[in-house]
């Protein structure tokens, strides 16, 4: 385990329940932890208290974000420790896996040039639903050097102070962000193979996932205003991808029919193709997804929710543009709520 003084934690959290209890007991032989709450009505700060962690609790205003509650804890580590060197951020959904510190120390160790480690995290029910399985792939992308790492990682704190931490305002894609400005100022961001954690999303309705794509949406939206010149990932281009899909082929399909219907019966061969459009790309994502390892049931499950997705990405894109043409601050995109904490609470693992 880490010597004395040279790393701490934070862990964020808003009503994580049990999750929040699993979460500080993981990281329970780290000196210096640091629990923000951002509005919890579960009993997370009492929780926290009672574990004997350092605890801050968010006002508002400004509003609620991870990347404000990332960069509170940050700093308040600083405080205790102005020395400290590494911090892992960790989700209050998540559990660190016992020999990950250790393993994540050596390679931000011996590779001065590198800003952040990611590891494996795995989804800790993924049988319980499609979304908890399609979330366990999600986990699973190519490890080696990397544009971006999740709400879980080992970070080296002066290479997080030379960006300006994490960009308080920002709802949704905070970590990609920080990938970016890292990278700008010539920082590498690895993955490993190491396992680094479980995840615990809770995600059992249709609804939980629509916001959370809705969510995704909005951040690519943003991104892609932010970063216009970044190519890897190319937001710009998935926000061209989700407008094609939601805006451009939907009106290709209305004109077709209009002038098969007004003017000529041949422009049904038109409808047709352009109507075979999705079908024809679901299976070409069905394909790829086979291709990356992903069982039958599951590859065509990620086809078709990919598919689908593109619609509450649109209400999330539209949603970013929105707010930034009134000058207003987007609102906090949630898909989980007081009452699947409380279910969690009830469960037995």
């Amino acid at each position: 385990m880490p010597g004395s003084g040279k790393v701490g934690v934070v862990v964020i959290g808003r009503n994580e329940g049990d999750r929040l209890a699993r979460c500080l007991a993981s990281v329970c032989t780290i000196a210096r932890r640091v629990y923000v709450d951002s509005g919890s009505t579960d009993g997370s700060v009492s929780l926290a208290q009672d574990e004997g962690v350092t605890v801050l609790e968010l006002e508002v205003p400004p509003r609620f974000t991870a990347a404000r509650a990332r960069n509170a804890g940050l700093l308040q580590l600083l405080v205790e420790d102005p020395d400290l060197e590494f911090v892992q951020m960790v989700d209050g959904d998540c559990e660190i896996q016992a020999r990950w510190l250790e393993c994540a120390l050596e390679a931000l160790r011996t590779e001065p040039e590198l800003a952040v480690v990611a590891g494996r995290l795995r989804e800790r029910f993924p049988q319980r639903s499609i979304y908890n399985a399609l979330c366990e792939e999600e986990w699973n992308p190519p490890v080696g050097l990397t544009s971006g790492v999740g709400g879980n990682a080992l970070f080296r704190v002066a290479a997080l102070r030379e960006v300006g931490f994490y960009n308080p305002a920002m709802i949704a894609g905070e970590e990609m962000d920080l990938g970016a400005r890292l990278r700008e100022r010539g920082w590498q961001l690895r993955r490993v193979t190491a396992e680094m954690g479980l995840h615990d999303a809770n995600i059992t309705r249709f609804r939980q996932w629509w916001n959370r794509t809705r969510r995704s949406g909005h951040a690519c939206g943003e991104l892609a205003v932010l970063h216009p010149e970044v190519r890897d990932p190319d937001w710009r281009g998935m926000v061209g991808r989700i407008l094609l899909w939601t805006v451009v082929m939907p009106g290709l399909l209305t004109v077709t029919i209009v002038l098969a219907l007004l003017l000529d019966p041949r422009w049904w061969i038109a409808t047709a193709l352009a109507f075979l459009s999705w079908p024809l790309n679901t299976v070409r994502l069905m394909r790829r997804e086979r291709g990356r390892g992903l069982s039958p049931t599951l590859a065509r499950a990620s086809a078709f929710f990919l598919m689908l997705g593109k619609l509450p990405q649109l209400l999330g894109l539209i949603g970013y543009h929105r707010n930034r043409l009134l000058g207003r601050a987007s609102s906090l995109i949630e898909y989980k709520t007081t009452e699947d904490s409380v279910a969690v609470r009830g469960r037995r693992n």
